[in-house]
């Protein structure tokens, strides 16, 4: 594996009886790099996140973490191994303060044994801008600080890579924007992020590579602007070619 090069999927194949909802799909993240996966719904990014995170195993090919083959590990084991990810709808545990949930993460993740797990929860608390929230019950935030909790979880795992799932979901022009600042303080950090989203506009701006599916297939990959005005991507994703 090239160096730098965090996670790699070569060949991920999955079919329910059927119905093959990927097929053949490879990708690569960088360290430092960020990666958006468009696509229409039914396109198959959810059963490749899955497969990615180690909650769906591939009927066919391979998912290597950081030059590991981790194709059969679960996900607890690709979280101490440097995966981590954030899902579509937050899953605090709302008995626990957000302080609590991030030490969750902190005792999962990477060096999980290391006596310096407190200090990572808080750590990834102020990196997701919300370390004065630390003592309120996780079951009371709205939306917004709900997402930053999900980020600052993943975060407190000392990740390589992060899986984000609908990150942006549900908020408004300025919380994405808010949102991307924070999500850029931890590209340059060096972490690989991986970000499905349904809507293109937040990710086009932000993501230095766009993966586009469709039916289980890679349809195009590159450069934002590149991937956006393929006409194959413009038909499948859009509903019409360019001329």
């Amino acid at each position: 594996m090239a160096t730098g090069v965090r996670l790699v999927a070569r060949g991920l194949r999955k079919a329910f009886g059927n119905v093959v909802v990927t097929d053949g799909v490879s990708l690569e993240a960088r360290a430092g790099e960020a990666l958006g996966i468009i696509g229409p719904n039914g396109a198959g990014k959810t059963t490749l996140f899955h497969l990615l995170g180690g909650s769906l195993s591939p009927d066919a090919g391979s998912v290597q973490l950081d030059g590991v083959d981790v194709s059969r590990d679960p996900p607890q084991r690709r979280c101490r191994r440097g995966l981590a990810r954030t899902h579509q709808i937050p899953r605090p545990f709302v008995d626990l303060t957000v302080y609590e949930n991030a030490l969750v993460g902190a005792g999962f993740g990477r060096g999980h044994a290391a006596p310096h797990a407190a200090a990572r929860a808080m750590h990834a608390l102020e990196r997701a801008g919300i370390a004065e929230l630390a003592d309120r019950p996780a079951g009371s935030l709205g939306l917004v600080a709900r997402k930053r909790l999900e980020l600052a979880r993943a975060l407190a795992a000392d990740p390589l890579v992060i899986l984000l799932d609908e990150v942006a979901g549900g908020l408004t022009e300025a919380e994405t924007a808010e949102l991307c600042e924070v999500l850029g303080d931890i590209r340059r950090a060096g972490v690989a992020l991986v970000w499905i989203e349904h809507g293109i506009t937040s990710l086009a701006g932000f993501v230095d590579r766009l993966l586009a599916l469709d039916r289980g297939h890679v349809v195009a990959v590159g450069r934002p602007a590149d991937v956006l005005a393929d006409p194959a991507v413009q038909q499948t994703y859009f509903g019409e070619a360019t001329a």
